[in-house]
């Protein structure tokens, strides 16, 4: 399964560092290609003499070469990887991954990575259970990374608890896992709105609303993970896409996302439509500055296309139409109306009842409606891993099909 993957190791200086090299025989006896960063302190727990060996790969540490100083580039480090494995690593590396200090080259790797990071700490249980420690994972879960959660075991410095490095054998396991998942929509092109819609008052206001676009991106970067060709439509927002497999077209209005959704739906296998788009725009939008008054100001509103009706009713055979439903009250009753009337395959429900759900978090809750009407209960989770579990829903459905 993974013959011929390309796969980067980061280690970092935690005494957890002597399991790597039997995770690296692991990896090479599955026939993958193996390269091997590490951090100075990394280097006095491991050498990186074994490490070369068992990897058939020189190993990395310094930008630059001792003696002939030939540069180590990470960006071409991060374009070549298939994925990247950082593990074990230390509190000390997880806040420099947050914040952006590449001091060493693992971290100057991950920054420049385009494939999938999964990051595996180990540390003392104080240090793991710290609340900077847990928010720095939850900030690196909401960037998209796979956290390999540590084990509760006896810890170096003798006590118990949580903060053993994963066992090598586990780790192997969620990679081929990964590898397993990611032919799942080989050759499936599907399109996916995000964010939210903006409707133009005057040249400096505008009505919206409080959509981030995080569940949609979220979606767009799974989906390609897991082989698809996507195109993302979306709305306003400042987020930025990594995999080389999405194609982005940004839109502002209602009536731009409508006019680009009509135009690309009829070649896509996939349809996921996670943007908030507005019910409404201004009848009557001003090209100059509309000035303040003492009097009572009034906007005519006028509905705007509802692009998930059209998609619905064009709908081609075998094509799968995902909708979103935001409710606040009988939410099961809506969402499933909306699903029916709009001849969708799957509505994802959203309820602002929900603590961690909604827009603007890192997290969601959703629900996953049928057609048939057969409902998936979700729990509160990373947008990532949610928009995981959507995708491996309609993965099912096609593989039924």
């Amino acid at each position: 399964m993974l013959k011929g993957k390309k796969i980067i190791i980061g280690i970092t200086g935690s005494i957890a560092a002597f399991k790597i090299p039997y995770l690296i025989r692991l990896l090479i006896h599955e026939e993958a290609e193996v390269r091997v960063i590490m951090t100075p302190v990394a280097t006095r727990f491991v050498t990186p003499l074994t490490l070369a060996t068992l990897s058939q790969n020189p190993v990395i540490v310094e930008p630059f070469e001792p003696g002939d100083g030939t540069w180590n580039s990470h960006v071409e480090l991060g374009l070549w990887a298939d994925i990247m494995i950082l593990a074990p690593v230390t509190a000390n590396t997880l806040g420099k991954m947050v914040n952006g200090i590449a001091d060493n080259m693992v971290v100057t790797a991950y920054l420049s990575a385009k494939c999938p990071v999964f990051i595996a700490p180990a540390m003392d249980l104080d240090m793991f259970q710290h609340p900077s420690t847990q928010r720095n994972l939850s900030l690196l879960k909401s960037f998209g990374n796979t956290i390999i959660e540590p084990q509760v075991g006896e810890l170096a410095s003798g006590l118990t608890g949580p903060g053993r490095l994963e066992e090598p054998e586990k780790i192997l396991e969620i990679v081929k896992a990964y590898f397993a998942k990611i032919n799942d929509f080989h050759k499936k092109k599907i399109l996916i709105t995000a964010g939210p819609t903006y409707e133009k008052i005057d040249p400096v206001r505008f009505i919206g609303n409080y959509s981030t676009g995080k569940m949609g991106f979220a979606l767009a970067e799974q989906a390609a993970t897991r082989g698809a060709d996507v195109l993302l439509i979306t709305g306003p927002t400042e987020l930025t896409t990594r995999h080389r497999a999405i194609q982005r077209i940004d839109v502002t209005s209602a009536e731009e996302m409508y006019l680009s959704c009509m135009e690309h739906a009829p070649k896509m296998n996939i349809i996921i439509m996670a943007a908030a788009v507005a019910d409404y725009t201004v009848k009557n939008q001003l090209n100059t500055k509309l000035k303040k008054s003492t009097s009572t100001l009034s906007i005519a509103l006028n509905p705007t296309k509802d692009i998930l009706w059209e998609l619905g009713k064009n709908k081609k055979k075998n094509q799968v139409l995902v909708g979103f439903a935001l409710e606040t009250n009988n939410e099961i009753e809506n969402a499933y109306a909306k699903l029916k009337a709009k001849n969708l395959d799957f509505i994802v429900l959203n309820s602002l009842n929900d603590l961690g759900a909604g827009f603007g978090g890192s997290t969601n809750k959703v629900s996953v409606i049928e057609r048939n009407g057969k409902i998936h209960d979700g729990s509160v989770k990373n947008k990532y891993e949610v928009a995981s579990d959507i995708l491996d829903i309609i993965c099912e459905r096609l593989l039924k099909n």
